[in-house]
């Protein structure tokens, strides 16, 4: 199971935001943090070598990548559905 810390590690290397991904809450906005659609692609395609998971169409969204909270959810979702 994907850690908060893990997640934050990937938006810091991939999210471009213009705070520090340290200090955000974990329900706190990455869109209001400075990431873009584009960097929420790279996000998402890094979260995905990382954990060797491949998100669902239905969860290629914004709400999905808004937060570290949010990603943690998806994979949790994602991993537990393919199990």
């Amino acid at each position: 199971m994907p850690s908060a810390a893990a997640v934050r590690e990937i938006v810091k290397e991939h999210g471009r935001l213009s705070v520090d991904v340290e200090t955000l809450a974990d329900d706190a906005s990455l869109y209001e943090a400075g990431m873009t659609s584009h960097a929420s692609v790279n996000v998402m395609l890094a979260l995905e070598d990382t954990f060797d998971v491949e998100f669902p169409d239905d969860m290629l969204k914004r709400s999905v990548f808004e937060s570290v909270a949010s990603i943690s959810a998806a994979l949790v979702q994602i991993e537990s559905a393919a199990a």
